[in-house]
C-alpha cells in the first residue's frame, strides 16, 4: 500500500482489512469504521481533506444508506432540497445567521470573507490562477493542476478521453 500512497491502520484476518479501521487513499480521504473481507462494510464514513464528511452503512464496499455533511455543518438532503435553488440564493451562513445589514454585503459564505489575490478565484479548496491554470491552497501550496495531459489516454482533436 505505501508504494501507491495509501495506507490502512486497523485489524486484519487472512492479510485482509477486517473489523475496525482506518483507510487512506492517495488524496488523503480516508475511510473510518468497519471493514469486512477487505471492503468498506458496517458503519464508516468519508472524511475528505477539505472537511467534508460522508457517513453511510455500507455492504460490501457499496454505501447503502448515507449522509453528506459540508465543511459549514449543511447536510445535504435527497428530498426536498431546499438550499441554493432558483427560490432562495442566500449563503448557508446567511440562513443559520441572518443576512447581514445594508452596506457590508456578504460575497462568500465566510464573513469577513477571506482575501483573493488579484486575477485569481476562490474555487472552495484553493485559489485559482486563470494565467498558470494551478489551484493552490488558502495557505499557498500546491494542491493541483487544472491542465489536463495527455500521457498514454487516447488523444483526439488535442481531447483526453
Amino acid at each position: 500500500m505505501q508504494f501507491i500512497g495509501r495506507s490502512y491502520k486497523g485489524c486484519t484476518e487472512n492479510d485482509r482489512m477486517h473489523g475496525e479501521g482506518e483507510y487512506t487513499f492517495p488524496t488523503s480521504t480516508k475511510y473510518v469504521g468497519e471493514m469486512k473481507d477487505g471492503m468498506f462494510h458496517g458503519k464508516g464514513m468519508l472524511l475528505f481533506p477539505n472537511g467534508i464528511k460522508y457517513e453511510s452503512i455500507w455492504e460490501d464496499g457499496i454505501s447503502k444508506q448515507g449522509s453528506f455533511t459540508f465543511v459549514d455543518g449543511l447536510q445535504y438532503q435527497e428530498n426536498n432540497w431546499d438550499y441554493c435553488d432558483g427560490n432562495d440564493r442566500r449563503f448557508y451562513s446567511e440562513r443559520c445567521n441572518g443576512i447581514r445589514p445594508a452596506g457590508e454585503s456578504q460575497m462568500t459564505d465566510l464573513h469577513p470573507p477571506r482575501p483573493i489575490p488579484a486575477g485569481c478565484y476562490d474555487c472552495a479548496d484553493g485559489f485559482y490562477d486563470p494565467v498558470t491554470r494551478v489551484i493552490t491552497s488558502y495557505s499557498g501550496g500546491f494542491v493541483r493542476s487544472a491542465v489536463r495531459t495527455c500521457y498514454q489516454n487516447k488523444t483526439i482533436n488535442h481531447q483526453c478521453y
